[in-house]
């Protein structure tokens, strides 16, 4: 199976739960033993490719900015790239561009996605029980890629893949573990770094620069 197998049940729940004008969300990267799989919470009629008559690939953050501040201060894409990206308006996020983008993400072993792919209108928080509804899938999307790491931005999409309360100021820096299909994962919770969290990128950025030095670069070493 591959993650790309996933979306049609993506589809029929972004009916249920999403804008009804428009498309899911799924994700990108690299989706064979990526070094980090970052789980955001849900994506937003921003992201250009959520657009109906969309025909190019629909992986979160497109036509978007603040987000690729963070995988720039992280060393995740190119300072190339990064200007690249700061520059264009949404409207000139072509097909090209975006898988351009994606191989950029690809390359540097990283993965995104959200728990949930409902796309809405704007940013409005969802309640736990309809991310709950993703997390079936998300598992799934785990056991596939089966990535090295895994990190959570927020306390909600944090505690719903953990089935446990977490709140992220008492979790930094700390290590959790779910099981999937007999495999065990590390799991570390990350302030959500954009719109209301914005604030907190410089903390984000902190976190995941220990995690990259602490789990990613230790086991190339080894």
């Amino acid at each position: 199976m591959k993650v790309a197998d996933l979306k049609k049940e993506y589809d029929k729940l972004q009916v249920i739960y999403g804008d009804k004008n428009l498309d899911s969300i799924y994700n990108g990267g690299c989706e064979e033993n990526p070094d980090i799989c970052f789980v955001f919470m849900n994506p937003t009629g921003k992201n250009i490719a959520s657009n109906k008559a969309w025909q190019g690939r629909k992986s979160p953050w497109l036509g978007t900015k603040n987000i690729w501040k963070l995988f720039s201060k992280v060393n995740l894409i190119s300072e190339n790239v990064f200007n690249q990206i700061q520059t264009k308006k949404p409207k000139d996020w072509d097909y090209e561009f975006c898988d351009y983008v994606y191989r950029e993400v690809s390359n540097s072993g990283v993965f995104i996605t959200n728990l949930g792919k409902c796309t809405q209108v704007d940013a409005r928080p969802l309640p736990d029980e309809v991310l709950k509804k993703y997390l079936h899938l998300i598992y799934k999307e785990i056991d596939i890629i089966k990535p090295k790491i895994i990190i959570t931005f927020g306390n909600q999409v944090s505690s719903i893949i953990l089935n446990k309360k977490i709140s992220v100021s008492a979790n930094r820096q700390v290590c959790h573990e779910i099981e999937i299909n007999k495999k065990i994962y590390k799991v570390y919770p990350v302030y959500y770094p954009v719109g209301n969290g914005i604030f907190n990128m410089d903390k984000a950025v902190e976190d995941i620069n220990w995690i990259i030095e602490n789990e990613i670069k230790t086991k190339v070493i080894i």
